[in-house]
């Protein structure tokens, strides 16, 4: 099964759609943002994404007042949360700055309300970040947009990927096998459960969305079968935040894209042929003709 997420046909057979992830990388800051969709676009990715979240509600209750060092001094990390949050008009500037440059963008809303908002803005797609998977109240107000769902599925259990994708439906969802360590280890990455998860919904499209420094293991993904590919982009991993050091710098994702479009074209049909660049070894060292 294929999902359309604008003029984009997501599924077997088809391009990987690669996702870069801005998500807060742009600190809060239009022009980091618009740098990073620069990034992406020259690297050839299909997307870019971010989050949305309604403060008050996304951030937990326990955290609220926990105080945070930042660039912009000591502050709550509600505070904190708002700061980085992008408004309207600027989602507005980014949304068109990725649109121009060719590509998709969406978003992981964290609340109902963010949900609200981003179909305001008519995004092509919404992304259900792996720490909302459990919240069903989202899940089912993202359903009714009748939108393309793609859903991460990091830090849960198979039992709580089969309550989300049953609040969800299957129609118009992607999977994304993920692993939420920032970074992953390599032994934490278990991509096998790209094809556990190809086989327990059958007909549902499965991606990865990676956490891991390098390239080798997203590009092991799509070898696998992922359909999507995942990855944070920041334009400096030693910038101040929580995702950069998990993110992939400009020269590190230009590469990623490049290998992935290699992969896709290696791996064929699985049809037996002789190519025509094998007949002239063929002829020179084949002693016996069938």
């Amino acid at each position: 099964m294929t999902i359309e997420i604008g003029s984009r046909k997501v599924g077997p057979g088809q391009p990987t759609y690669v996702i870069a992830e801005i998500g807060l990388n742009h600190n809060g800051d239009v022009e980091i943002a618009k740098r990073l969709i620069d990034v992406a676009a020259d690297a050839g990715a299909d997307a870019v994404k971010f989050q949305k979240r309604t403060p008050e509600i996304a951030t937990p209750e326990h955290m609220r007042d926990v105080p945070r060092e930042t660039p912009w001094g000591t502050m709550t990390y509600l505070e904190y949360r708002y700061r980085v949050e992008f408004s309207r008009e600027q989602y507005i500037e980014v949304g068109d700055y990725a649109t121009m440059r060719g590509l998709h963008w969406f978003a992981s809303p964290w609340d109902v309300p963010s949900v609200e908002f981003l179909e305001n803005l008519r995004v092509v797609a919404h992304k259900v970040a792996s720490a909302s998977i459990t919240d069903l109240e989202m899940l089912a107000a993202l359903r009714e947009t009748g939108k393309p769902i793609i859903l991460s599925t990091g830090m849960s259990t198979i039992e709580q990927i089969d309550r989300a994708v049953a609040e969800v439906g299957t129609e118009n969802l992607i999977l994304m096998h993920a692993t939420s360590t920032y970074p992953m280890e390599p032994g934490e990455a278990n991509l096998r459960m790209i094809n556990t998860l190809q086989a327990r919904f059958p007909g549902v499209p499965v991606g990865y969305s990676g956490h891991e420094r390098g390239l080798q293991i997203s590009a092991a993904a799509v070898a696998l079968g992922a359909v999507a590919v995942e990855r944070h982009i920041t334009l400096d991993r030693t910038m101040w935040g929580s995702d950069h050091a998990a993110s992939l710098e400009p020269t590190g994702f230009e590469h990623l894209v490049r290998d992935i479009r290699v992969i896709e074209e290696a791996l064929g049909d699985g049809v037996k042929r002789v190519y025509e660049g094998e007949l002239a070894p063929q002829a020179k060292l084949r002693r016996v003709q069938a």
